[in-house]
């Protein structure tokens, strides 16, 4: 079953916030697209941040530019895939 683009991104990722926020895959797969992150979770401090973005790089193959991080994009869940999957390549 091949699974969408989108689908792919999402579950990239939850696996990246698990492996460096070091959270539970039981947590993370709780994880909703309303689900707060920035400020709610205690593990995703301002140098986690910059560890997230940048295995999202890696993993996803995209460029993260200085100026498209803010608070905004890292404030849910659902906003972190959607910034993701924008970035992604189809």
């Amino acid at each position: 079953m091949e699974l969408q683009a989108s689908g792919n991104v999402e579950a990239t990722v939850r696996d990246v916030l698990a492996d460096v926020l070091g959270l539970s895959q039981e947590r993370v797969e709780s994880f909703r697209a309303d689900t707060p992150l920035f400020g709610a979770l205690p593990e995703l401090d301002s140098m986690a941040v910059a560890g997230v973005l940048t295995e999202l790089e890696d993993r996803l193959g995209i460029l993260i530019e200085d100026d498209e991080v803010d608070g905004e994009m890292l404030e849910t869940f659902g906003q972190l895939v959607a910034f993701a999957s924008a970035k992604a390549p189809a």
